[in-house]
This record gives C-alpha cells, sequence and structure tokens, in this order.
C-alpha cells in the first residue's frame, strides 16, 4: 500500500472517531434516553399486563354462559356471610370463596376499645386451586351454597355442573380457638385425573398494628412455622425474606405480639414457600404474609382433607391446651409461639416463671403488684448468690491496704508480673479469691435473661394499667414533646428513665465498693458502667413499661440489699477473721486454695516463657 494511500486511510479513521466522540451524548442525555427506554418498556409491560387480565375476564365471562361448564352454577352467585362464634372468638366466613373472612375475639380489645378483629375484608385471603381433567378449580373465584348451619358448624358446598360437589366443612370446638376444617369431593371422580391427588393452597394476610407501640410490636411479629418431627423457626422480624422449605410441615403460623392465625396441616403442607415483608410505620400494618404450599386430596372423595386454624392469643397454657385437639394425633408444640428465649432460659420460663406469675395472678392482684412480688421473690432465691458476691468485694475491700502496699513495692511496668504474682499469693494466703464475686453474679443472670424474655410475651399484662402506666405490654408516655428526637422518639418512658436511674445508683454502690484508687484502667471501667445506665434510656425507652417497672424494682432492690449489708457488715471483723485464717494457711499448708496454686503456677510458667524469649532474643543480637 502507498504511503500516501495510507495517510489517507488514518486521516479518514481520526475523522471517524473524532466526529462519533463529538457527537457521543453526554451523561445526562444518556440518562434522559435510558429513561426514556423504560418508560416506553413499562408501557408495554402495562399494556401487555391489561390484554393478559382482559382475556382472563374474557375466558371467565365465556366459562359463565358456558351452560356446560363444570363450574357453571359455582360462577353464579352473590356473596352472603354465615358467623360461627362461641364465648371466646367469632368468625364470619363468606360464601365467596367458602373461606374465613373475619376474625374476632371476645375476650380481647383492640386499641379502640372495642372487640379485638385480627382481619376481616381484603386484609387476608385463602384460595384452593385444583387441576381438575378439563377446568381447573379456584375457590377464590367461586361461590360457595352454606348447609348444615348451627352456630358452631357449617358446611360450605361448591357445585358442579353435573359432577357432584365439593364440601369444605367447619367446625369451631366450644371453649377453643380452633376451628375445624375439612376438604372432601363427592362424586367427582371424572371431573379429575387419576394422578390427582394433591391441592395447591395459597394463603395470605396483611398483619395489622393492634397494639400501641409500633417497632416494640414489630420486634415479636412473624411469619412463624414447624417442620414436622423439628422445633419451629420463623421469617426476620426486620427485613424482608422469603424461605422454601422442602420438608414436611406441621403449620404456618401468621403471628403478632401477642396473637396468631395459624394454618394446621392434618396431612402435611410439603413444597412450602413462605414470605415475609415489613410494612412502613403509621400504615396500620406490620407485616405482609404471603404464603404458597401443597397438602393432600382425595379426589374420590374416600379420604377428606383434614385441616385446622387457630385465631386466638398467644398465650402458653392456651396454646399447650389447644395442642391435645390437634388431628391424627400431631404434636404441635405451638406454645413455641410464645418466645421464652433459648433453651436455658426458655426451661427457666417454662418450668419456673410462667408457674409462679401464674400463682400470683390468680389472687386477683393487680398486674403491676404481680410483678412486685414476682420481683422479690425471684431476689429471695438468688439472694444467697447476692450474699456470696457482697462478701467477696467486702474480703477484696479489707485486703486493699495489703495490695496498694504491694502496689508501691512494684512500681514499674516491668513488674507487671511480679506484682500480679504477689498479689494473688496475698489472696491465696487469706483464703480469699478474686472470682469469689464473678461466679455468684453468673449464677443469676440466667434468672434475669429468662424474666427479659418473658416479660414482652406476656398477654396477662395488655392494656393492664398501673400507676401512670396505662398498658403495662407497652410503653408509657406520660412525657412526650410532639417532635421526633433521633434514637428517643416523641416520648420519655417515665419508668425506663427510673430504671436507668437506679442503675446509675446501683453502680455508683458497687464502684464504691471495689474502688481501687487511681488505677486509670479502672477509671476507664467506671466511665463504661456509668455509661450504660444513659444508654438504656434511648434503649428500651420503646419497651413495655412492664419490663422497664420490672428492671427498676429490681434495681431498687438490689440497692436496699447492698446498704442494708453494707450497714450490717464489720468490716474490721472480717479482718480479723481473714488474718485468723492466713495464719491458720500458714500452719497448714493444705488449706491454700487450690485454684490459687494453679494460677501461681501458671504465673510462673509465663515467666519462664518470657525469661526464655528474653534470652533468645540476646543471642539473635549478639
Amino acid at each position: 500500500m502507498e504511503k500516501n494511500t495510507l495517510i489517507g486511510f488514518l486521516l479518514i479513521g481520526a475523522v471517524l472517531i473524532g466526529f462519533s466522540v463529538f457527537n457521543r451524548p453526554s451523561s445526562e442525555e444518556r440518562a434522559q434516553m435510558q429513561h426514556y427506554q423504560d418508560s416506553i418498556q413499562a408501557l408495554v409491560e402495562q399494556q401487555e399486563q391489561k390484554q393478559a387480565e382482559l382475556r382472563a375476564i374474557a375466558q371467565q365471562q365465556a366459562a359463565a354462559q358456558d351452560s356446560t361448564s363444570l363450574l357453571y352454577h359455582a360462577r353464579q352467585g352473590k356473596e352472603s356471610i354465615v358467623t360461627l362464634q362461641n364465648n371466646l372468638v367469632k368468625l364470619q366466613l363468606s360464601t365467596k370463596g367458602g373461606r374465613v373472612k373475619s376474625a374476632m375475639l371476645k375476650e380481647y380489645n383492640g386499641q379502640d376499645h372495642k372487640p379485638l378483629v385480627l382481619f376481616d375484608g381484603d386484609d387476608a385471603g385463602l384460595n384452593f386451586a385444583f387441576n381438575g381433567k378439563n377446568e381447573n378449580i379456584r375457590t377464590e373465584e367461586l361461590y360457595f351454597t352454606p348447609e348444615q348451619v348451627t352456630d358452631s358448624t357449617v358446611t360450605m358446598r361448591l357445585p358442579m355442573n353435573g359432577e357432584g360437589h365439593l364440601d369444605f366443612s367447619y367446625k369451631l370446638h366450644p371453649d377453643s380457638y380452633m376451628l375445624d376444617f375439612t376438604i372432601q369431593a363427592h362424586g367427582m371422580e371424572n371431573a379429575f385425573a387419576p394422578a390427582v391427588k394433591t391441592v395447591d393452597i395459597h394463603w395470605n394476610q396483611r398483619a395489622r398494628q393492634l397494639e400501641k407501640g409500633f417497632s416494640f410490636e414489630n420486634r415479636y411479629t412473624s411469619l412463624s412455622y414447624k417442620i414436622k418431627d423439628e422445633s419451629s423457626d420463623y421469617l426476620s422480624e426486620t427485613k424482608e425474606e422469603t424461605e422454601e422449605v422442602a420438608q414436611p410441615m406441621d403449620w404456618i403460623a401468621f403471628k403478632n405480639q401477642f396473637f396468631s392465625c395459624v394454618f394446621i396441616a392434618g396431612q402435611d403442607f410439603t413444597g412450602t414457600t413462605m414470605k415475609s415483608v415489613p410494612q412502613q410505620e403509621g400504615s396500620g400494618y406490620l407485616k405482609d404474609y404471603d404464603a404458597t404450599t401443597v397438602t393432600f386430596f382425595d379426589p374420590t372423595g374416600k379420604q377428606p382433607t383434614q385441616m385446622q386454624f387457630y385465631f386466638g392469643p398467644n398465650h402458653f397454657k392456651t396454646l399447650q391446651a389447644t395442642n391435645d385437639l390437634a388431628v391424627n394425633g400431631k404434636d404441635l408444640e405451638m406454645e413455641d409461639l410464645v418466645y421464652l428465649g433459648w433453651p436455658l432460659f426458655r426451661w427457666i420460663n417454662r418450668w419456673f416463671t410462667i408457674n409462679l406469675f401464674d400463682w400470683l395472678s390468680g389472687w386477683g392482684l393487680n398486674m403491676g403488684l404481680v410483678l412486685l412480688f414476682m420481683t422479690i421473690i425471684v431476689k429471695i432465691i438468688v439472694y444467697p448468690a447476692t450474699y456470696k458476691s457482697y462478701m467477696s468485694s467486702a474480703k477484696m475491700r479489707v485486703l486493699k491496704p495489703y495490695v496498694d502496699e504491694i502496689n508501691k513495692k512494684y512500681p514499674k511496668p516491668e513488674d507487671a508480673m511480679k506484682k500480679q504474682q504477689e498479689t494473688m499469693a496475698l489472696y491465696s494466703r487469706y483464703g480469699v479469691s478474686p472470682m469469689g464475686g464473678c461466679l455468684p453474679m453468673l449464677i443469676q443472670m440466667p434468672v434475669f435473661i429468662a424474666l427479659f424474655n418473658f416479660v414482652p410475651n406476656a398477654i396477662e399484662l395488655r392494656q393492664q394499667s398501673f400507676l401512670w402506666a396505662a398498658d403495662l405490654s407497652t410503653y408509657d408516655d406520660v412525657i412526650t414533646w410532639g417532635f421526633h428526637i433521633p434514637l428517643l422518639g416523641e416520648h420519655l418512658s417515665l419508668f425506663c428513665l427510673l430504671f436507668s436511674l437506679s442503675n446509675i445508683i446501683n453502680t455508683f454502690i458497687m464502684m464504691k465498693q471495689q474502688d481501687t484508687g487511681a488505677n486509670p484502667q479502672m477509671a476507664a471501667m467506671k466511665w463504661m458502667m456509668y455509661l450504660m445506665p444513659v444508654m438504656f434510656i434511648f434503649i428500651f425507652n420503646s419497651y413495655s413499661s412492664g419490663l422497664n417497672y420490672y428492671y427498676f424494682i429490681s434495681g431498687l432492690i438490689s440497692i436496699l440489699i447492698m446498704v442494708v449489708l453494707r450497714k450490717t457488715t464489720d468490716e474490721k471483723a472480717l479482718l480479723a477473721k481473714l488474718e485468723a485464717r492466713m495464719i491458720a494457711n500458714k500452719n497448714n499448708p493444705k488449706k491454700r486454695s487450690s485454684m490459687m496454686e494453679k494460677l501461681a503456677a501458671l504465673q510462673k510458667e509465663q515467666e519462664r516463657i518470657m525469661r526464655e524469649r528474653e534470652e533468645q532474643e540476646r543471642r539473635k543480637r549478639r
């Protein structure tokens, strides 16, 4: 190729590249073009959706006009309501879809002081999809005919055009929140293929906000479920989550803090997909629940599909009693819907806290007094550990002058190991263990944590007033200011404030008992100890007033115990007793604390290792 030709091609290429760069749209123009394309795509999708809806409506209208359709009569009708009720619950069943449309609990009130409604109207939906030989059956679109109606029973009958009928039978148990539900085909063998053995179920519900505090109720509102022969589990309370479960399941629960709607399988749910979507505060709802699953169905009608519903409170013993009504002898373990903490704390709550609470409640006392007496009883039970912890701190306090002498003897940082070793030797001679105050406190912790899990889940506290708190199950907003403060909200809980103040006083007393002078590390620790009670104001401000009241009373009793123990403890006599023990230990080395000896031996071993390392470093430098 000639030189001039090559130069010509290069110039043409440069011109083309320059032209494309010069005419390239700016970032704003590209964003506008992308927005334009997205808008076109959205319009196309909307048009396709509308066309699909129009086709579905046309198909339904055609089916409705087709007198030979299996569902011809079922598509013709008008919605009516059938009511089932006992002394606990009132259920309204709709002939459209043959489902429970509304659930009202008679013994509980909503925030409007009227009987509490778990759901009604379009807040919930339930659809059964049967795969027919020629037509698929979707019950949410069809009209049932109520048969054999009583106060506690009804059979919702779905007529098939010349092919028998499908019955949804409901039976409400007396003095119970349990509703039996069966599906049974009659004369429909020709409507289904021989291979059909299951029915698809779609259940959805928007969980209403039933309590005053959105954030606190939301913490205990979740979609829960139980896998067969396993313990229960739940989806996230704070974020959107979808869970697919292949194993057979016993039940699915759309759970609020204090109430649940539970769908129970008599012949197991399989191939289940569940979804929970949190709702915005102020919407009136907490979660949007959705579950699709599959269960047994016999088209011949020889064996009915057995299911049950529970519409009621999350009350531990009520749920335990309801387990006995399960079909096919299943162990439902629905009491797991009342969260009582991790296994150890759950065990304490199940066998101690609940029984103590029920016993005190049986006296007809105000719930504030029940919590007060409960706290006193718990404090009496853990008092031996409290006393032992206090005496350990007192022993350390009376030996502090000797510890100060050791600190003066070894002021250099490089002597820290020797100082610690000699301090431990001092404790060993006097028979004092530095860990003596910690272990008793650790023994008490499971009880306090168990109560932390129990109180927010105690439905007995719901809408029970005490002093200035109108409802012990939610925050007391005596102090309000009408605008939102980050981390604090629009109110200040008085019980939360009292709890934090009692914690500060308790911390002050403990720090005074364990005064270690001008140790900078201990000074930082003290600062942290005082900071925590202040943080509690922000953490617990939206928690239930019952929980804050319990912590306040517990802290107040702890302060009184510490004051009394301090007044009744003769530290001079205690020191004399320790001196006598030291002399006895000196004369009898076998009485030395085995733990102190092990710690001293461990320190000597660490000192030996440090000397060896220093020796190795010196050799390397040579």
